[in-house]
């Protein structure tokens, strides 16, 4: 038997010009209402050409990798609650 679950990501991204930073956060949904929040940022030199997309691409990526940080985290924790035993996951 096949079970199906449905996650979501929303990543939401806020350009700072006059810090020339893009802010980005990751949002995981998951199907049991679990919640959980990465975030990222880029920071662009001024001798840089200002091309929003790589500041997106850059903050985006860093937003998702701390976003599956604390999904690892979490899982580690949910098995612990049951196990009583301390666990250490890999990525």
């Amino acid at each position: 038997m096949t079970t199906s679950r449905r996650w979501s990501i929303d990543i939401y991204l806020d350009e700072h010009e006059d810090e020339r930073t893009t802010h980005a956060e990751a949002r995981l949904r998951t199907s049991d209402k679990t919640q959980l929040l990465g975030r990222g940022a880029a920071h662009r030199n001024p001798a840089d050409t200002d091309i929003a997309e790589i500041g997106d691409e850059l903050a985006a990526a860093r937003a998702l990798s701390d976003l599956a940080h604390k999904l690892l985290h979490t899982a580690a924790s949910d098995i612990e609650s049951i196990t009583h035993e301390r666990v250490r996951l890999h990525s």
